[in-house]
């Protein structure tokens, strides 16, 4: 598995993108979007996130094969007593690559550059009572609390959200 941060993203890495968010979302992952997601949505989304990396987002992708398979995203906080903290966001692996450690590794590579960045806080949350919540308690995480009623689902309903953090030094 290869794990890069690239700083510019190729059309087939868009592509690759779109088709992983695609895969999330359409196996009923809650980051932000309804089932069924469409290609030209997830493309928009993903141009979103290019547009925020020019001002310090973070991407991390994971690829096997030649197949993009995760990926992860760490936004510094920009505010000036915020300097020593950052945001994990979007952690997605593809379905047909669950089990395999890249949810893991892609953690642990942005746990390792944010702290060579001088971030010692990270923050996060979740989906309460999905699978993440207990990836992050394994990788270390600390629960903070449950925020009810954070997000709607497709059908409507509200679920709640899981509040996480990670020291790092």
């Amino acid at each position: 598995m290869n794990i890069t941060t690239p700083t510019t993203l190729s059309a087939a890495q868009y592509d690759g993108l779109a088709e992983l968010l695609i895969d999330v979302i359409n196996a009923g992952g809650s980051v932000g979007f309804f089932a069924p997601l469409q290609k030209e949505t997830a493309l928009e989304y993903w141009r979103q996130v290019k547009a925020e990396m020019e001002s310090g987002l973070v991407l991390f992708i994971a690829e096997m094969d030649g197949v993009l398979v995760g990926s992860v995203q760490l936004a510094p906080s920009p505010k000036a007593n915020g300097q020593h903290r950052a945001e994990v966001r979007k952690l997605i692996t593809h379905t047909d690559y669950r089990g395999k450690g890249i949810a893991s590794r892609l953690m642990q590579a942005v746990e390792d550059h944010a702290l060579a960045c001088g971030k010692t806080l990270l923050v996060l949350d979740t989906h309460l009572g999905r699978p993440a919540e207990a990836i992050y308690q394994h990788l270390g995480w600390t629960r903070v609390g449950v925020i009810p009623d954070y997000a709607a689902g497709t059908d409507g309903s509200l679920h709640a959200t899981v509040v996480f953090y990670k020291q790092l030094a």
